[in-house]
């Protein structure tokens, strides 16, 4: 008998859970009440970072980010009324911030990434969404040489995880890219990627898996369906849709679903901004991280996007002109040159937990209930690769991965 599975959340890993699935052999609902690619698997910086082992909680942070915070110069923004809200969160967080951990945070950050463009192409192939994907270096562009310097434990793990880089200091870097010519140095990795249009590859993604006979229902996830210890359906208002597998991955909004089947995740939103030039007169020969500002320069069709910045402040909050004013700073100070037709702006929600690692696996204490959430910066790097692991648990199937590091319950 054919197994019917409901994914709830149609971004990069909702999509990519479902496409895995029926590739199994499963029947499959992707459920999502915005329908595919409506939040941060739009507008994210488009690039795939193989070289993203290093968790957002680095040795030394804790004592940086309350300076940070009250800076109108630093990637780092907070909504200060909502800071009783997440205080038990930043706690956590604060506790991890320590080597030891960050060791152990990299060692499972690491097979979520280092293959990230490899676990794309196999996503996409024969989707149509391969036109999207495209080979690239990925650089870090720095201001100063201290910058570098201070910045090389950092490089060291990369190195450790297989990450490999080159220097290119002064004229190399102005060889490379005239458009960087105005920082200092740069370190260079190669076996990257970046996707020329996130929405539109998730949108094709979903259009092939409709195609394919998938069902994608744009409606409200209200609450989970149970009997006794076994997940039995998803309720949507006043009507349940039967299951025989449920898997919540609805980023940011996940908590109540998961409050619902009994887990107890901490799971915030980092807010993340970007700008887009349009018809912009230059753009970047690959992906660039401008480091002082924490944001990435993706090139894309027909448009720069500058994304990235972290703000602390919940989901049901506007945007705030903070952050969106340091990105414009930030242009004019990195690449004054580049004309452009018109900018639009965007900001979303990134799901994170304590410790940069997303949640991924069985709900404990029940049987039929799966979730894959909590990707802080890297869900549209790992989304293929967690889809698969869940396409494969759910299905009886053992990723060749030790998932322990992801483990939902490990929170308590």
């Amino acid at each position: 008998m054919q197994k019917h599975v409901i994914v709830v959340g149609a971004g990069i890993v909702g999509v990519a859970t479902a496409l895995w699935l029926q590739r199994g052999g499963a029947q499959v609902t992707l459920v999502d009440r915005d329908g595919p690619a409506a939040g941060a698997s739009a507008g994210n910086a488009g690039l795939l970072a193989a070289a993203a082992v290093l968790p957002n909680s680095e040795p030394g942070l804790i004592w940086r980010a309350p300076f940070m915070a009250v800076s109108r110069d630093a990637p780092l923004f907070l909504r200060w009324s909502y800071l009783p809200f997440m205080a038990r969160w930043l706690l956590e967080f604060a506790r991890q911030c320590n080597p030891r951990d960050t060791a152990r945070i990299a060692q499972a950050l690491a097979p979520l990434v280092l293959d990230s463009f490899d676990q794309h192409r196999a996503l996409a192939q024969g989707t149509g969404a391969e036109r999207h994907l495209h080979p690239c270096d990925y650089l870090y562009a720095y201001a100063d040489h201290a910058a570098l310097k201070a910045s090389e434990p950092g490089w060291e793990m990369r190195g450790a995880h297989g990450v490999s880089c080159e220097l290119l200091d002064g004229p190399a870097l102005a060889e490379y890219d005239p458009l960087l010519a105005r920082f200092a140095c740069a370190m260079r990795m190669g076996g990257h990627g970046r996707i020329s249009d996130p929405r539109a590859y998730v949108l094709d993604l979903a259009g092939y898996f409709e195609g394919q006979g998938g069902r994608i229902l744009r409606v409200e996830a209200t609450g989970v369906a149970r009997d006794g210890a076994r997940v039995t359906g998803l309720r949507v208002g006043a009507e349940t849709h039967d299951c025989d597998d449920l898997v919540i991955c609805a980023g940011a909004w996940s908590n109540p679903l998961l409050r619902d089947l009994g887990l107890r995740v901490p799971l915030e939103t980092e807010r993340g901004y970007h700008l887009e030039l349009w018809g912009a007169s230059a753009m970047p020969r690959a992906p660039t991280m401008v480091a002082a500002g924490q944001f990435v320069a993706t090139p894309m069709a027909g448009r720069l996007r500058l994304a990235g910045i972290v703000e602390l402040g919940g989901l049901r909050a506007g945007p705030s002109r903070a952050p969106r004013d340091f990105l414009r700073r930030s242009l004019k100070r990195c690449f004054p040159d580049i004309q452009y037709d018109r900018q639009t702006e965007w900001m979303g929600h990134r799901p994170s937990t304590p410790d940069s690692l997303p949640v991924i696996g069985a709900v404990p204490g029940l049987t039929g209930a799966w979730v894959g959430v909590g990707h802080q910066h890297v869900g549209l790097t790992a989304g293929p690769v967690t889809g698969r692991w869940l396409a494969q648990m759910v299905l009886g199937q053992r990723p060749n991965t030790d998932m322990a590091a992801y483990a939902p319950g490990r929170f308590g």
